[in-house]
């Protein structure tokens, strides 16, 4: 019976390519590799991959190339003494970079006849192939429509966001800071409490019971106030929030645990104070945040 499901290669097997390939082959895709160091190759040719010696011999034998390397330089490097053969073909790029790089590496794509799509991969190797797995696509939405079924491979939750090809790099960068912002102000909330001798367990229950009833609930209300440009509350406005705190950083420095974030936050908060909001809602943050 012949095999329907697209060739594939995958350029670049550090632990995302080789779970990325890992994907394809359990869903039966003929899979080819390459990759600097031969070496990373040798379980996923146990398992059924194939094995190029150099990326021209990877990309001939495909249809469809999957690159996650680690800057888009590498991929630059990798596929434009290339570009010939893979005119026609699709790109799948997964490296990781800003809007911009990913902007002009479409550009340079279409230039060269070569069918782009440029992605964002919300989670680890471990996620990959999972239903529940999220990756962001920019770039033509006919093309992903096309590549629809084999993205889902790699990650079932596969997200076209538009045509840009920097969209989802927008998109992914936004998380990582949500995830950033979100574990360094627990770490913030913990260090605090350290200070007391208690142990870190001690206090996740408050944090757990303070993030479901206060946090999360806030985070729905607060998108509806950004859309609607309309900040006015009456539960906790930035002028309470003003004396709040200062009485965190007062506290820090007190306790000699670092002030930096409560700082940045309190900075925020003052120039909107500043600027006649003091009876909007924390939401109204977001209009001090999008101002250079």
């Amino acid at each position: 019976m012949t095999n329907t499901k697209p060739t594939v290669a995958v350029l670049g097997l550090g632990m995302m390519g080789a779970a990325l390939t890992g994907a394809l082959l359990r869903n039966g895709n003929t899979t080819t590799v390459w990759n600097r160091s031969a070496a990373k190759a040798e379980p996923l040719v146990a398992e059924g991959a194939n094995f190029a010696q150099d990326v021209s011999d990877a990309v001939k034998s495909s249809e469809v190339i999957v690159v996650c390397v680690s800057t888009y330089g590498v991929v630059k490097d990798l596929l434009e003494p290339v570009a010939s053969e893979i005119r026609g073909r699709v790109v799948v790029n997964l490296t990781s970079g800003t809007p911009e790089e990913a902007r002009g590496m479409s550009a340079w794509a279409v230039q060269a006849g070569i069918r782009y799509l440029d992605g964002a991969i919300m989670g680890v190797p471990q996620m990959i192939g999972l239903p529940e797995t999220l990756i962001f696509y920019g770039g033509p939405s006919d093309l992903f429509a096309e590549q629809e079924a084999l993205l889902k491979v790699l990650g079932g939750e596969a997200v076209h966001l538009g045509e840009d090809a920097g969209v989802a790099m927008i998109y992914d960068l936004a998380l990582l800071n949500l995830l950033w912002s979100s574990l360094t102000g627990y770490l913030q909330a913990q260090a605090l409490v350290s200070t007391t001798g208690a142990p870190a367990e001690a206090f996740l229950p408050f944090a757990k019971i303070w993030m479901e009833q206060v946090v999360m609930p806030s985070i729905p209300e607060s998108a509806g106030e950004v859309d609607a440009g309309s900040y006015v509350t009456d539960v906790s406005s930035l002028d309470v929030n003003k004396a709040a705190i200062k009485h965190l950083v007062d506290t820090c420095r007190e306790l000699g645990v670092d002030d930096g974030m409560p700082v940045a936050v309190q900075k925020l908060i003052d120039k909107r104070v500043s600027q006649g909001h003091g009876n909007h809602s924390l939401a109204s943050l977001f209009e001090a945040l999008r101002q250079n």
